[in-house]
C-alpha cells in the first residue's frame, strides 16, 4: 500500500483510501535507459491503455516557446482518445525546429507501431535540456525494447525515467469508493525547476479505470489544475514543455455520470491527488528547505492574483522563508511592488496566523515565538488589502544557495 501525501494544504476525503503498487486496470508501463542521459540513468517511458474505448483529456503549457513535442500533441493528437505516451527525459526537444518537430512526429509514430495503436492516440512528451537535437534513433530503439517489457506493475520503472532534477519519484496511488463500486487512481509526476504559476516544468500522468466520457475527462482535469499546478511557483520560470494527462480506461465498468454523486466525488479525489503532486513538486524545488502559501484575501479576482504571484515571486521573500526569517517587510515590499503608483494602501500582514503589521503599520507581537513557528516545514503568509470578496493562493518554495549552484550548472 502507499501511504497518502501529508500536508496541512491537503485533506483527504474519507471515499479516497491508499491504494497498491500496481496501475489501474487495463494500463502497462515500462522504463528503460535509452542513451538520452549521460549518466546512464532511466531516460524512456512508454505508458499505454489496452482499452479500445478509453477517453483522456490533456492540459499542456501556454508558453509561446512550446517545444516540438507540445505542438505534435496540439496539432496530431486527439486529446479525447489517448491511449499512449511515449516520454523521455534528458532532452526537451525544444527550440530545435523543424528537425525537432519531425522527430516528435517520429517517435510518436514509431511508438504507436509498435503498440499496434492509432498514431493519434499516441502522445509524446519530453523534458531535459532545451536547444539541443534529439537523438531519434536511440529513442526508437528505446521504444522497441521497452515495449515487451510493459506491465501493469511497471508503475515505478515509468516514474524514474522521466526524472530530471528530482531528488525522487512522485507518485500517488489510491483507491476511490463511488456509488457503483470502487475505481482506481494512479499518478505520476516529476518537476522541480522552471515551475511557474500557469503550469509548471512537470509532466503529470492519471490513470483510472473508472468509466469516464471524454467531455467529463476535460472538464474535471481543467477545473483542477486550477487548484493544483497552476498554484505552485518555485522560481517563477514557464516551462517550454509542461503537460498533463489524464486517461480512463473504463476497466472497472464504475461509471461516473455527469452531474452525479459519481462525478462530484470522483472530481473530489482527482483534485486531491493532482494538489498533492502539485506540493511534492514545490517540496523537492530545487534546494528547497521550504513550502509557504501565500494567500491573498481582498476585492477583486485580477488584484489579489497578481499580489499573490509577486508576494509569492519575490527573491527577498523567498530567501526569508529558506532562512526561517519572519522578516514581514519584505513581504510589505512586495505588496507595494505589486500596486505601484497606488494611494497609501492599507495592508494587512499575518504570519502563521500571528498578525504583524494592521493596516499598513507594523504592530506588537512575539518576535521570539513566531520565529519558532517558520521555523517548520510549511509556513503560511497571509495578506489583506482593501476589499472583501476575492481570494487567491499560491505555493512557492524558498531560494536556497543549492538553487543557484543546480541551475548554474545544469548543462556542464
Amino acid at each position: 500500500m502507499s501511504d497518502l501525501f501529508a500536508s496541512r494544504w491537503v485533506e483527504w476525503p474519507a471515499h479516497v483510501v491508499p491504494g497498491d503498487d500496481k496501475l489501474p486496470q487495463g494500463f502497462r508501463a515500462g522504463g528503460i535507459a535509452a542513451g538520452l542521459k549521460a549518466s546512464g540513468r532511466a531516460d524512456l517511458a512508454v505508458l499505454v491503455c489496452d482499452e479500445a474505448s478509453s477517453t483522456s483529456a490533456i492540459r499542456q503549457t501556454r508558453s509561446s516557446a512550446a517545444a516540438a513535442p507540445v505542438l505534435v500533441n496540439r496539432e496530431l493528437v486527439n486529446p479525447g482518445a489517448i491511449r499512449a505516451i511515449v516520454a523521455n527525459s534528458g532532452n526537451a526537444n525544444a527550440a530545435t525546429g523543424e528537425e525537432g518537430f519531425e522527430n516528435a512526429v517520429q517517435m510518436r509514430d514509431h511508438t504507436a507501431a509498435a503498440l499496434g495503436i492509432a498514431r493519434d492516440s499516441t502522445a509524446v512528451c519530453s523534458t531535459g535540456v532545451i536547444g539541443k537535437q534529439l537523438n531519434i534513433d536511440a529513442v526508437c530503439a528505446g521504444v522497441e525494447s521497452v515495449v515487451p517489457l510493459l506491465s501493469n506493475d511497471g508503475r515505478a520503472s515509468l516514474s524514474e525515467a522521466i526524472l530530471t532534477t528530482d531528488k525522487g519519484e512522485k507518485v500517488v496511488s489510491v483507491d476511490i469508493e463511488l456509488p457503483g463500486g470502487t475505481v482506481k487512481m494512479t499518478a505520476q509526476a516529476k518537476g522541480a525547476g522552471m515551475i511557474q504559476p500557469a503550469f509548471a516544468t512537470m509532466f503529470c500522468f492519471v490513470q483510472t479505470d473508472a468509466v469516464v466520457s471524454e467531455e467529463t475527462c476535460d472538464l474535471l482535469l481543467g477545473t483542477v489544475v486550477k487548484r493544483s499546478f497552476e498554484r505552485i511557483s518555485v522560481d517563477g520560470q514557464l516551462s517550454t514543455n509542461d503537460v498533463v494527462i489524464l486517461m480512463a480506461s473504463g476497466a472497472s465498468g464504475v461509471a461516473v455520470e455527469p452531474q452525479t454523486e459519481a462525478e462530484a466525488l470522483f472530481g473530489q479525489a482527482l483534485d486531491t491527488v493532482l494538489r498533492s503532486l502539485a506540493l511534492m513538486i514545490v517540496a523537492d524545488g530545487e534546494g528547497s528547505a521550504r513550502v509557504g502559501r501565500m494567500v491573498v484575501e481582498g476585492g477583486e479576482d485580477q488584484t489579489v492574483e497578481h499580489v499573490a504571484r509577486t508576494v509569492a515571486g519575490s527573491p527577498l521573500v523567498k530567501s526569508a522563508l529558506h532562512g526561517g526569517d519572519p522578516n514581514w517587510g519584505r513581504i510589505i515590499q512586495a505588496v507595494g511592488m505589486a500596486l505601484p503608483d497606488s494611494s497609501r494602501i492599507p495592508v494587512d500582514i499575518e504570519i502563521e496566523g500571528t498578525l504583524v503589521c494592521s493596516a499598513g503599520t507594523a504592530v506588537p507581537y512575539d518576535e521570539g515565538a513566531l520565529a519558532k513557528a517558520v521555523a517548520g516545514d510549511e509556513v503560511e503568509y497571509l495578506v489583506r488589502i482593501p476589499g472583501t470578496g476575492s481570494v487567491s493562493e499560491v505555493f512557492f518554495s524558498d531560494l536556497s544557495h543549492e538553487y543557484v549552484t543546480i541551475n548554474s550548472e545544469y548543462t556542464t
